[in-house]
């Protein structure tokens, strides 16, 4: 929602302020130029990645506009999970949780956590290695170094949209900036027509300009 509020104080403030100062709002659209910036984006978004970036960045990008779904309930409900699980194996031993591990969705101590089952990762995750320590077979500090490792890959594939999309917005004022060279060019090839129709021009330029501008301080 906030993200949503920004949008909209920025493009009001912007576009807003063009027009009290007496600019007129339809010079600024350009569907040309705007087919140039983000057509070349979109291209350039397809070249420099593989198609498994590609494929997590279009998933992701709904959950721009949504909020964190980890909330202070989520994460209140996994200390409890984890609480009782682990009563469980003090008071009757590591082999006790056995069945809560191998089938967590059958489980009647995972069942009471609803928004903990719903996460597959959150569940995989303790269950992996909660079975790890019902087996025995590896000590505490090798499951402390299995985990790390585990956490810091997620957290590298978790990121590559995000970084997906960083690079796409450095790039976009680039993409401004030959939109705008372009329109000079259109511009300068034109000097010789009657002054109305260059003034056009020239405010089809500025228009450029101004878009290239928004772009790289975006």
């Amino acid at each position: 929602m906030l993200v949503i509020v920004g949008y909209i104080v920025v493009c009001g403030s912007v576009f807003g302020g063009f027009a009290m100062a007496g600019g007129h709002l339809g010079a600024l659209w350009q569907p040309l130029e705007l087919l140039m910036i983000f057509g070349g984006a979109i291209g350039a978004f397809f070249v420099g990645n593989n198609m498994g970036a590609i494929k997590a960045t279009l998933k992701d990008l709904p959950s721009l506009l949504k909020g964190s779904k980890y909330s202070k309930d989520t994460y209140m409900e996994l200390m409890a999970l984890l609480y009782e699980l682990l009563t469980k194996v003090r008071k009757e031993g590591l082999m006790s949780i056995e069945n809560d591990v191998e089938k967590p969705e059958e489980s009647p101590v995972f069942s009471k956590y609803p928004k903990i089952v719903s996460d597959h990762h959150v569940v995989e995750f303790i269950t992996d290695y909660l079975r790890i320590m019902v087996s025995g077979n590896l000590n505490a500090m090798e499951i402390e170094n299995l985990m790390d490792v585990e956490l810091e890959t997620h957290h590298h594939e978790a990121m590559v949209s995000s970084h997906v999309i960083a690079k796409l917005g450095d790039g976009l004022p680039a993409f401004g900036i030959v939109a705008a060279v372009m329109g000079v060019v259109h511009t300068m090839e034109s000097v010789g027509m009657p002054p109305a129709e260059l003034g056009m021009l020239i405010a089809y330029f500025a228009g450029l300009w101004l878009c290239r501008t928004a772009f790289q301080l975006a």
